[in-house]
């Protein structure tokens, strides 16, 4: 891809966590805290950073990401229905909210979106 959405648009808010690793799509699991989605599952961002200890991480809650995605759907450039797949990333669920899907590799199997 000649062009780059790295950055634009981001921001990110610090959670308490468990069992994240950075890339994970996760989901708010309690006051201040979040955790890894289940397949179906709607998320709130995509973890950025983990602080040392691993029970404290940074995640991307707007602006646009790049997430691993599963199925044998492939996203689509344009507004696409999109859920978590249960493993970190992402899948095209017709029941998942739209996202403004900007590029779609399906050789390496990952999409760059809007959250």
């Amino acid at each position: 891809m000649k062009i780059s959405f790295e950055g634009i648009g981001q921001w990110a808010a610090t959670f308490a966590c468990a069992g994240v690793q950075e890339g994970d799509l996760v989901k708010v699991s309690g006051n201040g805290s979040v955790g890894l989605c289940s397949a179906g599952d709607a998320f709130c961002g995509q973890t950025i950073s983990l602080g040392r200890g691993g029970d404290a991480c940074a995640v991307q809650l707007g602006g646009f990401i790049t997430a691993d995605y599963t199925g044998d759907t492939a996203p689509t450039a344009g507004w696409c229905k999109l859920s978590a797949d249960g493993s970190g990333g992402v899948k095209v669920d017709s029941t998942g909210r739209n996202y403004l899907v900007v590029d779609a590799d399906t050789t390496a199997k990952v999409v760059v979106f809007a959250l």
